[in-house]
């Protein structure tokens, strides 16, 4: 993104599937998959990422990661593909919503700071809602600059992650999305720890459900799950 563009909305939009799904019979599977995924990849004015967590949270198996340019045109893409097939099997299980703006803290984002709908995808993503104290925001903008500065210091640190801040204000129960894509999770895991012995962690109010997702195309994710994808659509790569 660039400061050209306007805002823009995010969907962090995560989806558990009924277990009665497998049971089906393989036509039925192939079907329903095909259609989900058909319904998912055609949405207008919606940029998608897919995501697999299947067995690595309780109740969720699937991520779409949406970027659009209004909040209408998520709405209409999450409907359309929870009517199409699988979806009909699928419950929403954490939904996120946020905006990219500018950050009032950095002045010339780096590489690790602009949008994670840019670029290469890395192997992982982890997305999660995050609210700061009520003090925070009574503290003078000197104040608080000073202390982001050390927690981006300690971010810069970590060059193999990136991360993306998006604003909730009004629009969720959290004041920010986070995501973080790297394809070391060793890495990541590190910086967090790290992150949590700096002074910007008294501030801290929520920071979890932590959402952690594998980059796989959508075929791929619903072969996983059981069913099979459109053989004509070429879905997305890692």
């Amino acid at each position: 993104m660039t400061e050209a563009d306007p805002e823009r909305f995010i969907h962090a939009l995560a989806l558990g599937l009924d277990p009665g799904w497998r049971r089906l019979s393989e036509r039925d599977r192939s079907e329903g998959a095909m259609a989900f995924c058909q319904a998912v990849e055609r949405a207008p004015r919606v940029t998608t990422f897919t995501y697999s967590m299947i067995g690595l949270r309780p109740g969720t198996d699937l991520l779409l990661w949406r970027l659009a340019g209004a909040l209408d045109d998520l709405e209409e893409a999450a409907a359309a593909a929870l009517r199409a097939g699988l979806g009909c099997h699928l419950t929403v299980t954490e939904s996120l919503l946020g905006i990219i703006q500018p950050s009032q803290y950095v002045k010339k984002p780096t590489v690790q700071e602009q949008s994670l709908f840019t670029g290469e995808r890395s192997r992982y993503l982890i997305v999660y809602p995050f609210t700061k104290s009520t003090e925070w925001y009574l503290l003078s903008q000197a104040a608080r600059q000073g202390i982001m500065n050390e927690h981006m210091r300690v971010g810069h640190e970590y060059a193999q992650v990136r991360q993306l801040l998006a604003y909730s204000f009004g629009i969720d129960d959290q004041d920010f999305v986070v995501a973080y894509e790297t394809d070391d999770l060793i890495a990541f895991s590190n910086l967090v720890r790290d992150l949590r012995g700096t002074e910007s962690r008294r501030s801290t109010v929520r920071d979890t459900p932590i959402l952690t997702c594998v980059h796989r195309p959508l075929q791929e994710i619903l072969e996983l799950l059981g069913g099979a994808g459109d053989p004509g659509s070429p879905g997305q790569r890692p």
